[in-house]
């Protein structure tokens, strides 16, 4: 069966962005399922970096698959159950046929947005799903970075919530289950924020939700950088799937456009009129964030002892070769250009870790048509959303077809 990705499936994934988090507690800000994802799928790159670097290629790949596919097993199963709370869902877990009718409810309801993806993916899902435990090294840094995630999230709520009785009992609970994790390499480091260059580029990272894309465009839902980058990230997963990606190659552009708006941290979102103003202001902007990259993030985790994550970072982002949106991979050491036609042929196979940026400028734009558009449907009328949605259909009008995706087709779905 042929993988085609659908709009319901795009809308899906997008649907994070209104599921609010921490529902009964006083916020200072929405808290919301997306950005939470995000900063949980970060972690566990950093995790999974780490607790990789004694496998060979074949099983360090597989745990890159297991990580990736797991979390967003995670997600959408998140997204049916919305708001559960966590004590009740864990008790619900404690009874193996209260849990398996609750999973054959969720896997009713997320099967026809699914069904594109194939029978195989289906039965990849169901398997994870029926079976909660957290067993195995791809189980345990999902559950380790899900709990890093839910704590950052817990943390900015704390001050503001003093008279909640569930405040101590919460806080214990997130304390000890993370304390338990200890034994992955790298959850003691991000513990320790203060003190530990690792904990600090994570607790960096999470900053990113209080990053309002589209900020002088009013819009329901707003969407935030964070958010952002899981939506492009997971798109890019799909995608890879559609066109025959290799393990590299899929791994490559998830984590890839998990971290494409990193610069972010450092600049701000700025706005795509702006940087494409002139060629030197373009120009001026990413010689800013590349220095200011290597000054607040890289240079840092060089110096900390964490140069592998450094350098996959720089690879991620393109930096050695020009940008994130670049197609690349990578022979003896030198990472070398690379066409659409070279990616999906002769150069998609793992030992040249490829990586398809066309591919994630594609997932780019489809999330941002999708933000714009669902913000129309909602009510909320701008020129600036128009123009948008106008920009982009007319950018895959002329090119309908890139890195072996039927874009324009897939916009038309949305008219």
């Amino acid at each position: 069966m042929s993988i085609i990705i659908r709009k319901s499936l795009l809308e899906l994934i997008f649907s994070g962005a209104f599921m609010k988090r921490w529902n009964d507690k006083l916020r200072p800000m929405e808290l919301v399922e997306v950005d939470k994802q995000a900063h949980k799928m970060i972690v566990a790159w950093l995790l999974f970096l780490l607790n990789s670097r004694d496998l060979d290629v074949a099983r360090k790949r597989a745990l890159g698959d297991a990580i990736v596919e797991g979390g967003l097993f995670d997600y959408l199963y998140r997204l049916v159950i919305t708001d559960i709370k966590p004590p009740v869902f864990y008790r619900i877990k404690e009874n193996p046929d209260d849990y398996r009718t609750l999973t054959n409810w969720v896997l009713k309801q997320l099967r026809p947005r699914i069904m594109p993806l194939g029978q195989d993916f289906i039965d990849r899902m169901s398997e994870y799903m029926m079976e909660p435990e957290d067993k195995g090294l791809a189980r345990r840094i999902l559950h380790a970075a899900h709990l890093y995630a839910s704590y950052s999230e817990f943390k900015l709520l704390k001050s503001i919530n003093r008279m909640d009785h569930e405040l101590t009992e919460i806080e214990d609970s997130f304390i000890d289950r993370l304390n338990d994790m200890r034994d992955l390499v790298g959850v003691s480091e991000l513990l320790d924020e203060d003190n530990n260059v690792l904990g600090r580029f994570a607790r960096m990272c999470g900053r990113l939700r209080f990053q309002k894309r589209w900020s002088q465009t009013p819009r329901i839902p707003e969407t935030s950088v964070l958010g952002h980058m899981y939506i492009v990230a997971t798109y890019s997963w799909f995608f890879s799937m559609e066109v025959g990606a290799c393990r590299a190659r899929s791994q490559n552009n998830f984590f890839c456009g998990l971290f494409h708006d990193l610069p972010e941290l450092l600049t701000r979102d700025i706005i795509s009129p702006v940087k494409s103003a002139s060629q030197e202001i373009g120009d001026l902007i990413h010689e800013y964030e590349i220095r200011e990259l290597d000054r607040v993030v890289l240079g840092p985790l060089k110096e900390g002892g964490y140069a592998d994550i450094a350098d996959r970072l720089e690879y991620l982002l393109g930096l050695e070769i020009g940008s994130e949106f670049d197609a690349t991979i990578m022979r003896d050491g030198v990472i070398l250009p690379a066409s659409e036609e070279q990616l999906g042929g002769e150069y998609n196979q793992d030992t040249l870790d490829p990586k398809d940026g066309p591919l994630l400028k594609v997932c780019d734009s489809l999330a941002a048509y999708i933000e714009a558009h669902t913000a129309l449907k909602n009510g909320i009328s701008s020129d600036q959303l128009h123009q948008a949605l106008y920009r982009i259909r007319e950018r895959y009008n002329d090119q309908p077809t890139v890195a072996g995706v039927q874009v324009s087709a897939l916009l038309a779905d949305f008219d």
